[in-house]
């Protein structure tokens, strides 16, 4: 039974960490990108807040693809009249990390 409890340990520190690692990554990432010109975490900025993002689309199916492809492409009309500007310099991978991790409500760790 201890085997088990500390295997069980083990694996929550790892996912645990992985998921810092991969938000910690995220938010690098959003700040290289430019996000946080317009963006950030809690609170309307030039644009909506992410956790305000996140609780909009919260258990939308398909939100993230669209998501991404707006990141990517741009868009107007979803949060007031100041348009999202394009990002087309972002990978696929990456615009869809920065999507994920902005649905999660943006954690830092």
């Amino acid at each position: 039974m201890k085997k088990i409890i500390v295997s069980a340990t083990l694996f929550a520190c790892v996912v645990g960490h992985a998921a810092a690692q991969s938000n910690q990554e995220a938010a690098a990432l959003a700040n290289q990108s430019g996000c946080m010109a317009c963006h950030k975490a809690e609170g309307k900025l030039v644009g909506p807040g992410f956790q305000d993002i996140a609780a909009k689309y919260k258990d939308q199916p398909g939100a993230v693809d669209m998501l991404t492809q707006k990141v990517k492409k741009g868009g107007s009309g979803s949060w007031g009249r100041i348009p999202m500007p394009a990002h087309p310099q972002l990978s696929d991978e990456s615009a869809k990390v920065l999507v994920t991790w902005v649905l999660r409500g943006a954690p830092a760790q």
